[in-house]
C-alpha cells in the first residue's frame, strides 16, 4: 500500500518535511511504500474556478502550464496521504492550499479520494497550529476521506530547522499518527 506525504512548506527539508519524514520512516519500517513530495520549489497555480473539471473525462485541471498533474496522479494512486503545513500568519501556507483547492476540485465530481485515510501535521513558531489543523482537516472531511488520530492534535513546535527535533511531545504524537494511519490501512483495505 501507498502513502504519499507532501509538505506545505516553501522551504526545502525544513521542519515539515523533517516531520512528515518522521511519520514516514514509522510506516516504511511496518511494510508500507511511502514518498514524500515538498512543495518548496514546485510551481502550484491557484484554482480559477473555471468549471472545467466538473465535466471532464478524467481527473484533470484545466491549467497544464505548472507542476499540478505528476502530483494529483500520485495522490490518486495513493492508499493514504499525510499533509503537512508550517504556520504562516494564522494559517496554512498558500502552497498547500492551492494544491489542495484544486485536488479537491477535480476530485470531488467523481469522488474520487473516497475512503482513502487522510492525516494533517501542522509546525508551528508559537501559535495557530489549531487553526490550521483544523483547515488541513477540512480538506480530508470534505473528501470524503477518514482521518485518524492521535494522543493529541498532530502538531510540533520549531522554528529554526531542525527545531522539531527537540519536541519530544510533538515527535511521539506524530509517531503515534503514523502507527495508526498504518494500522488503519491494514483494517479496510
Amino acid at each position: 500500500m501507498k502513502i504519499l506525504a507532501i509538505s506545505g512548506s516553501p522551504r526545502q527539508n525544513g521542519n515539515t518535511a523533517i516531520i512528515l519524514q518522521k511519520a514516514l520512516d514509522v510506516l516504511a519500517a511496518d511494510g508500507f511504500e511511502t514518498e514524500l513530495i515538498p512543495l518548496a520549489g514546485l510551481n502550484i497555480l491557484p484554482c480559477v474556478a473555471c468549471g472545467a473539471c466538473r465535466n471532464a473525462e478524467t481527473p484533470a485541471c484545466a491549467q497544464k502550464n505548472d507542476d499540478f498533474h505528476p502530483i494529483l496522479e500520485k495522490i490518486l494512486a495513493a492508499d493514504a496521504l499525510l499533509i503537512g503545513s508550517p504556520v504562516y500568519f494564522g494559517s496554512a501556507t498558500p502552497n498547500i492550499m492551492a494544491l489542495l483547492d484544486r485536488v479537491g476540485y477535480v476530485c470531488r465530481p467523481k469522488d474520487l479520494l473516497a475512503r482513502k485515510v487522510g492525516a494533517s501535521v501542522v509546525v508551528a513558531r508559537r501559535a495557530g497550529q489549531n487553526f490550521t489543523f483544523a483547515q488541513l482537516n477540512f480538506f480530508f472531511l470534505i473528501s470524503n476521506m477518514i482521518v485518524p488520530g492521535s494522543t493529541y492534535w498532530n502538531i510540533a513546535f520549531g522554528l529554526e530547522k531542525g527545531g522539531v527535533e527537540t519536541d519530544a511531545e510533538g515527535l511521539r504524537t506524530v509517531e503515534t499518527l503514523a502507527e495508526n494511519v498504518g494500522w488503519l490501512l491494514k483494517k479496510i483495505r
